[in-house]
């Protein structure tokens, strides 16, 4: 009997461990059956033929105005070395008496649709397509930028790159990136493009410039078609009188007037330091405001350094009722004499 026990008890823990790896196999099965009863496949997508765009794709897309090579193989009466996009998109090509869409297609794409169209005229033909002129997208940089310039785009571009390949922002550029969208926004829809907004407000867009020279996201798109880039010019305070460099100086940050007058060199001497003006335009009026500071005393923690607006002059007073006269003269007409002469008839 004990004997008989022990092989019942074999058996027993033999058909349990057999029941328990078949559930334990069909579990990790049944997320693959379920993926497989509910999802496409990449062989369901190639036998219908229908793939979708991947949204990185950054191959470039014919748009009006492109020139194109189309060579059709053994048949050099249907090759054409030079066909234009028409503005609404289409081309024409030798015994095909439709419009063939292609823009917003590849080189690729185009050239199997076209092949498709001759096959009722040759069997199993061959069709190159090459784009010989990019016509369609110029964009323009403009600005304070090194070399503002129109690029015709053969690909898409973030706006990070092109600023690149435009040499970058001055010295003198300002906190802000401001695009127009003069093309009306993107030819071809991308997957995951929002609907098109036609509102006026869409049509101009304007990032911080430090952000998008970091590459955040959010302010580095793609560059559309017809796009102008403007980095505008910073704000500028101008400091005059008894300085050693009397400039004009890039408001790119907050700046005080302490901060100004040492960036245009100091004080030369025989300075009066407690009399140091600060001329202002009052907003909306031709009036000026004027403020006096204390440097002694803001040099001293003494008085509060004042934050300087845009287009503030700072006068740093010497002997004379006519120093901001003088050194404003100084500082324009060098420039004028520089100025081309052009004779209004």
């Amino acid at each position: 009997m004990r004997l008989a026990s022990k092989a019942t008890v074999q058996v027993c823990l033999g058909s349990l461990l057999l029941i328990f790896s078949i559930q334990v196999s069909r579990a990790q099965q049944a997320p693959a059956v379920a993926s497989g009863t509910t999802g496409r496949t990449v062989g369901d997508e190639v036998a219908s033929g229908k793939t979708e765009p991947a949204a990185t794709d950054t191959r470039y897309r014919i748009g009006p105005g492109d020139v194109l090579e189309v060579r059709v193989a053994r048949a050099p009466e249907l090759s054409r070395d030079a066909v234009r996009v028409d503005q609404g998109g289409n081309i024409r090509m030798p015994m095909l008496d439709i419009d063939i869409p292609a823009a917003c297609q590849t080189e690729g794409e185009l050239s199997q649709n076209i092949a498709k169209l001759y096959r009722k005229y040759k069997n199993d033909p061959h069709v190159d397509v090459f784009v010989k002129e990019f016509q369609s997208q110029p964009v323009a940089v403009i600005g304070a930028i090194h070399g503002a310039a129109q690029f015709k785009m053969q690909r898409q571009v973030r706006l990070l790159e092109l600023i690149s390949l435009a040499g970058g922002p001055t010295d003198n550029a300002g906190q802000t990136i401001q695009i127009v969208h003069a093309g009306g926004g993107p030819i071809c829809k991308q997957p995951g493009d929002s609907a098109p907004n036609n509102t006026d407000s869409s049509a101009f867009v304007t990032y911080k410039l430090i952000e998008t020279l970091h590459g955040v996201p959010e302010a580095n798109p793609f560059v559309q078609p017809g796009d102008i880039i403007s980095v505008p010019l910073a704000d500028q305070v101008f400091v005059l009188g008894n300085v050693l460099k009397p400039s004009a100086i890039p408001l790119k940050e907050p700046l005080t007037v302490s901060h100004a007058i040492a960036i245009a060199g100091g004080t030369a001497p025989s300075t009066k330091k407690d009399k140091v003006r600060i001329l202002r335009q009052l907003p909306g009026s031709t009036q000026k405001q004027e403020i006096f500071v204390d440097l002694t005393a803001i040099e001293k923690n003494k008085a509060v350094d004042v934050a300087l607006l845009p287009n503030d002059v700072v006068d740093v007073p010497i002997s004379g009722t006519k120093s901001i006269l003088r050194s404003l003269l100084g500082t324009v007409v060098p420039t004028i004499s520089q100025l081309p002469v052009r004779v209004i008839p």
